[in-house]
Parts: structure tokens; C-alpha cells; sequence
């Protein structure tokens, strides 16, 4: 039986990855901080440490006790928008504690390094974006995700440590933390209209993103350890129609059932279109369920009813307080 780690596993994407690997006759332990998820998320069959990937000793520990087959490294601060105004703590969070994971991971010669890094590292590039393409981040959140993404390449090289790279995009669905109000759009949605709030949108709306259901990403990641031709790659996964921010806000208040407002706040500095291609991941594991965008609403919304609202908590680490949108501000 391999045993995996799973860091960020009481987190999103995280907690469903869990399922999905012990499913598939691994032994789990997840190691997560909780400062976005929830213990109650982490599948009871799973061995769960509450602790921080920054936590180096902690991690030695955790390495010699087990002897990971594979690691799977989810565990990240994944506010895009944000990390221009948290710099030191984005790449405290999403660089250096990744490199902890990945020396944990050569000194025990794990067999595969799984990395959910982001379609940030794109930036502004033409969509639908293309692995093939220069990565060309604009936020200090793809900077970082890009630089892991470099180190476990230069670790390969030089280590032979086996990885493969996802870059997912926009992902919604049961377990988000729909109390962040920096992220998950989907999640601030649900959550401000089961408040009585109305969904505030910046600018005029118009981004376009392809929102993909997590139920059609986790299960290719779970299994790409027993894919040798996936190691050394990088793969875009997600939904590939998008949709512009105002109609995703329409399609929320149909799934919740409830008939809301949206309040059209300042624009804030972000790319304008963002989705992918996802032939090299086609190619390589086949075709992927693709669940259409109404019915993974109706999904998280039965989940966000059941759990309820939760506060939205301003981020109390702002190193940054020049050009922060105002509407995060006048929110705090």
C-alpha cells in the first residue's frame, strides 16, 4: 500500500484529493495549519497533523516517521490579487515552505512530487494559455508558484526526484473556504447572499475565467503517480468554456435561490481573461469530465446551505497598504 502525504489536506482542494487517495488504496496522512481549513473536512481514515510546512522540524519528523512514497503539496495562501500586498508572507507561505517539502522529499528519496501550482503563472498571456507557452507571472502569487515550479525541475535534475506539475484554474465546489474574502469568487458569492449582502464584483464585471467543478480535477491528480509519463511535466487542468464574471454572478443566485443584487466596486489590478488548453493533459491520461457550470453551482450551493455563512475576516498582515482596492478597505 503506498502512503502519501498531503499537505493542505483539510483545506478545498485538499480535503476532496484526500478522498479521492484513499479511494485508491493509499494510506494518507495530511499535514495542514488550518489557517483555511477545517479539521472536521479531513477524511477520518486519514492520519491528520495539525502543523505548518514552514515548520522544518516538524516536517523532518513527519518524513522519517512515514517514508512517503509521494508527496502531493496543495498547502498555499492562494490569494492572487492579495499577494501583491503580503509579498514577504506569500513567498514565506508559497515558496520557501514548498522548498522544506521538496529537501524533505530528496532526503527521503520519495518516488513523486505532486505540485498544484496556478494558471498565475501565465499573467496576461493570450488565452487560452498553452503549457508551451513563456510563463510570464504578474502578481508575486505566480512568481512563486513559477519558482517551485523551477526548483522541483532543477531537483530532478541534479536529485532524479521524480514530479508533476498541475496548473489548475478557478476551481469551485464543496469544502471551499467561503470565508476569505480575497478568494474564490464562487465562495464570496454564496457567502454574501446567504448574509443578505449584495455580490461585489469589480469593475464592469467582464473578466472572463473558465470556472472548473473540483470533482473533475482531483481525481487526475490523485492518480498521476502511476502515470510515468506524466513525470517531468507540467499540465493546465480545469473547465474550458469561460464565462465573464457577471454571468457567473447570475448563475450563483440561481443556485442559491436567491434573487440578489450585485455591487459594482472599483477595479483592481488583475488579468482580464484567464482559461486554458488542455490537450497535453488529454494526451497524456485521456479525456476528463467536464461537469457543466449550473449543475457544480447546484452542488456547492446544497453544501454552503448546510454549513451556513461564515465571517469574513480582514487579513490582519498587510505589508502593503498603497493601491490596496478600496473596497477591501472599507470592508475591513
Amino acid at each position: 500500500m503506498p502512503i502519501s502525504l498531503v499537505t493542505g489536506g483539510a483545506g478545498f482542494m485538499g480535503a476532496h484529493l484526500v478522498k479521492e487517495l484513499l479511494a485508491l488504496g493509499h494510506e494518507v496522512v495530511v499535514l495542514d495549519d488550518l489557517s483555511g481549513g477545517h479539521a472536521d473536512q479531513v477524511d477520518p481514515r486519514a492520519e491528520f497533523i495539525e502543523g505548518s510546512i514552514l515548520d522544518a522540524e516538524l516536517i523532518a519528523a513527519i518524513f522519517a516517521k512515514h517514508r512517503f512514497d509521494h508527496v502531493y503539496h496543495l498547502a498555499a495562501y492562494a490569494a492572487e490579487g492579495l499577494s501583491h500586498f503580503i509579498r514577504g508572507f506569500n513567498y514565506r507561505n508559497n515558496l520557501l515552505g514548498s522548498v522544506n517539502l521538496i529537501n524533505a522529499s530528496v532526503l527521503n528519496d520519495v518516488k513523486c512530487f505532486v505540485f498544484t501550482s496556478s494558471i498565475a503563472v501565465y499573467g496576461g498571456l493570450e488565452p487560452p494559455m498553452r503549457e508551451d507557452m513563456c510563463p510570464h507571472p504578474e502578481d508575486p502569487y505566480g512568481v512563486a508558484k513559477l519558482a517551485v515550479e523551477q526548483d522541483l525541475a532543477a531537483a530532478r535534475a541534479m536529485f532524479g526526484l521524480d514530479y508533476v506539475v498541475f496548473r489548475p484554474h478557478n476551481v469551485y465546489g464543496e469544502y471551499q473556504n467561503i470565508g476569505d474574502r480575497y478568494r474564490n469568487v464562487v465562495g464570496i458569492f454564496m457567502n454574501q447572499l446567504m448574509q443578505g449582502r449584495p455580490l461585489s464584483v469589480f469593475g464592469d464585471g467582464e473578466q472572463k475565467r473558465a470556472f472548473s467543478y473540483v470533482g473533475d480535477i482531483v481525481p487526475v491528480m490523485a492518480r498521476c503517480v502511476s502515470v510515468p509519463a506524466a513525470f517531468g511535466e507540467v499540465f493546465n487542468i480545469g473547465a474550458d468554456m469561460p464565462y465573464t464574471v457577471n454571468r457567473l454572478a447570475g448563475s450563483v443566485m440561481t443556485a442559491m435561490g436567491v434573487k440578489g443584487e450585485m455591487l459594482h466596486v472599483e477595479a483592481r489590478n488583475e488579468v482580464k481573461y484567464a482559461w486554458s488548453d488542455h490537450e497535453k493533459l488529454i494526451r497524456t491520461f485521456g479525456p476528463q469530465p467536464s461537469t457543466p457550470l449550473e449543475e457544480g453551482l447546484a452542488r456547492m450551493a446544497d453544501w454552503a446551505r448546510r454549513v451556513g455563512a461564515r465571517t469574513s475576516r480582514r487579513f490582519e498582515a498587510i505589508e502593503i497598504e498603497r493601491e490596496l482596492p478600496p473596497y477591501w478597505v472599507q470592508q475591513g
